[in-house]
């Protein structure tokens, strides 16, 4: 049978031992040494892989391989990416025979990718040209809730039939 006095002794150790594992593991990351997120050593032997640093857009990386090619085209102004982007009805094909009027981005259901890498500095233009407000949510970009496509929380885009034009900027 365990004593009161053993029991408050033993959680005190557990929770000493917990609260400095958590403390190394925060030190760590605090200095760079994050492991488990892909620049470690790799699994089969091989040399140690590091993230690339930010360069110039289009330039210093590899760019992604979209399936079916729908990466969305951009230029660089000064040191911005700027994209469009077109929220319009769609004519698409799901299977031989079996087409439907949807809705997607620049001609496609699934939309095309937006390349950006960490550090590239962001500029993308909405343009609703759907019959009813729309809204977007950014996958990997860090953003104020109310620019981040949550519902009930429109770019403002598209309030009027006809459509509007919004530029968000941000910094990957």
């Amino acid at each position: 049978m365990i004593t009161r006095r053993q029991a408050i002794t033993r959680g005190a150790a557990l929770a000493g031992t917990a609260l400095a594992l958590a403390r190394s593991r925060d030190a760590a990351a605090a200095q760079g040494d994050v492991t488990g997120q892909g620049w470690q050593r790799s699994y089969s032997g091989g040399p140690e892989v590091r993230p690339a640093r930010p360069g110039m857009p289009n330039r210093d990386y590899v760019p992604t391989i979209t399936p079916g090619g729908a990466t969305l085209p951009f230029k660089v102004v000064e040191d911005t990416k700027v994209f469009h982007l077109v929220a319009e009805e769609v004519e698409h094909t799901f299977a031989p025979g079996l087409r439907a009027r949807c809705w997607g981005y620049n001609g496609r259901v699934h939309g095309p990718t937006l390349e950006a890498v960490e550090g590239d500095r962001v500029r993308v233009y909405v343009t609703n040209r759907l019959p009813a407000p729309t809204t977007v949510h950014w996958h990997g970009v860090f953003l104020p809730n109310g620019m981040d496509g949550v519902f009930y929380t429109t770019c403002g885009c598209g309030e009027k039939k006809g459509g509007r034009t919004r530029g968000l900027r941000y910094i990957t």
